[in-house]
């Protein structure tokens, strides 16, 4: 069993997408805009080339999304997409790279139990946490 997040965006996606590839190292697999699906007949004609689906790996990993139509999208809640790195560096590379123009919540860090950790929420309103955890004793 695999679990993939599933990211919904105002209109956005394909920029987000974009960004990610590039911060997180991944590779976009698809990017579907709903001109030209069987959705565009449904579609209204300013909404034809936002995203329908769109699917990035990162790693072994999977990152799906679509571009919510008006009147759907809401402020994600009561999740982060969390970013698990092997250094400091890296964390503060990917800290640096997706909380641009977004809302800290938490600075990049040592806690106790992270060498770094941060809680931010990027330009496009969604929420992750950066961590690179402290080597054990």
């Amino acid at each position: 069993m695999k679990f993939n997040p599933y990211l919904y965006f105002d209109g956005r996606c394909e920029e987000a997408f974009q960004l990610y590839e590039r911060v997180l190292g991944g590779k976009i697999l698809a990017m579907m805009k709903h001109e030209g699906t069987p959705a565009a007949s449904a579609t209204p004609p300013e909404w034809q080339e936002k995203i329908l689906h769109a699917r990035m790996q990162v790693g072994d990993q999977v990152i799906m999304a679509s571009d919510a139509p008006p009147g759907h999208q809401k402020a994600p809640q009561g999740y982060s997409i969390n970013v698990q790195v092997e250094t400091p560096a890296e964390a503060e590379r990917v800290f640096n790279g997706l909380s641009e123009g977004g809302s800290v919540h938490m600075p990049l860090g040592e806690t106790f139990f992270a060498d770094k950790f941060a809680m931010f929420n990027d330009k496009f309103g969604i929420p992750w946490m950066v961590v690179c955890e402290k080597t054990p004793a």
